[in-house]
């Protein structure tokens, strides 16, 4: 199954804001690991507490928080960021 996978205007300006190489190799991992998973909670982890119902992937020291919305066959992605500081309060 090939999920879609799609940012929200906030990660898609954190995802900017990153250098060149580590834009790529997110974007990459994105097409190759998550859009083709036929579940793609296999490759990740809930999130509890203020962001439950959300799941993490890991892409070396940076993480992916996204929505994953079965109904739509759709994973949307809502932060990207270092590992120190992706779980702040924004």
């Amino acid at each position: 199954m090939i999920w879609k996978v799609e940012f929200d205007d906030r990660a898609r300006k954190e995802l900017r804001k990153l250098d060149k190489q580590t834009q790529d190799r997110i974007l990459k991992w994105l097409r190759t690991n998550l859009a083709t998973e036929d579940d793609p909670r296999r490759t990740g982890k809930s999130l509890k507490g203020r962001m439950k119902g959300l799941w993490r992937y890991r892409v070396g020291d940076y993480r992916i928080i996204s929505q994953i919305q079965d109904e739509h066959i759709l994973i949307l992605v809502i932060r990207i960021g270092h590992r120190r500081d992706i779980y702040d309060k924004k």
